[in-house]
């Protein structure tokens, strides 16, 4: 059943009928928060707007309040929708949390799971996920099938909330802290450290043997490869040479890690890079740690309640897997 049921109040002789809020609806409301317009929630949830607008509407009067409020051109919540909101976040997740543990209860029968993920961990991890689902099983055993969509962790978070994604896979930088959604549950999955790309020329030059930490004040002068602005690792090395106290004299921009790395290898400057995003072969390439180390925490992020989905729970056991296959390797390379 899908209200939140309440029972008549008795105040003498009169009877005061307590309002009741139906999930559907706060669901709805929920969908306004995230998507901003009526039209926008209307689609994702296959309705009409006048549908949603009026059962928008019919929440307010179970509300008691209003809800939403024009402001402008705009369709704003009111601090009463907020606070719905809120409460709605828990409700659902509750719900995802049943509906979850009946699953496990049911045998954890695999079904679909949608998996959003940045280029590195697509790249590295994610087909170590696929080769173990891969492997021969039992012909009754239930199977996961995989949906993955590449995606920055900003806005691979933005599907979740969207309900266009069950998992992500997301960063954050020492340097450069990320907000997680307030309805979601992050789980970490390993420590990425972020390495300095030198020419073997130019790491001799600093007196640097492969491996020795660097001081990356000491680049402050040099030619520097960096991602894309629209890539977070961009204002990662912002932010990580201004520590060091300069700007980096920035003379090739590219998103792809291999790109940048091969041009270390050219001698056409120098760049940072996180250690997973470095290419396996990475030859005529010195790796350094930086004297003042930068981390990239990875992590698995799913909506609140479905942490114990049958799915999500194979989903991050194989992704557990893949890393520790990969670790070894990594720091044999380093």
């Amino acid at each position: 059943m899908s209200r939140l049921h309440s029972t008549p109040a008795q105040h003498g002789n009169a009877t005061e009928e307590v309002s009741m809020l139906d999930v559907r609806r706060l669901r709805m409301l929920q969908h306004l928060a995230v998507y901003g317009t009526i039209a926008a929630t209307a689609d994702a949830l296959h309705l009409t707007g006048p549908a949603v607008s009026q059962q928008l509407a019919v929440l307010e009067r179970e509300a008691g309040v209003p809800v939403v409020e024009k402001r402008g051109r705009r369709l704003c919540l009111t601090p009463a929708g907020e606070l719905l909101v809120a409460h709605a976040e828990v409700i659902l997740g509750d719900l995802a949390a049943a509906e979850s543990d009946l699953a496990a209860l049911r045998g954890g029968h695999h079904g679909v799971l949608r998996v959003t993920a940045f280029a590195s961990v697509a790249r590295t991890l994610l087909p170590r996920v696929y080769q173990l689902l891969a492997r021969p099983v039992g012909e009754t055993a239930p199977r996961l099938t995989l949906r993955l969509d590449e995606q920055e962790p900003d806005q691979a978070l933005e599907a979740l909330q969207k309900h266009r994604a069950d998992v992500v896979v997301a960063h954050s930088y020492t340097v450069l802290p990320r907000n997680f959604p307030q309805n979601s549950h992050q789980d970490v999955l390993m420590e990425d450290p972020v390495l300095l790309c030198l020419h073997p020329d130019r790491a001799r030059s600093l007196g640097l043997s492969p491996g020795q930490p660097a001081d990356l004040a000491r680049l402050a002068d040099a030619p520097w490869l960096t991602p894309s602005p629209e890539v977070s690792c961009y204002e990662m090395i912002q932010r990580t040479c201004g520590t060091a106290g300069f700007v980096p004299d920035i003379r090739v921009r590219s998103s792809d890690f291999a790109v940048l790395v091969a041009l270390v290898a050219a001698n056409a400057g120098v760049a940072l890079a996180p250690r997973l995003a470095i290419p396996e072969s990475h030859d005529g390439v010195s790796l350094h740690p930086l004297l003042a180390p930068v981390t990239r925490t990875i992590c698995t992020v799913v909506r609140s309640g479905s942490t114990r989905n049958p799915d999500v729970h194979l989903f991050r056991s194989l992704l557990e897997q893949a890393v520790a296959q990969h670790e070894p390797t990594q720091r044999d390379q380093i």
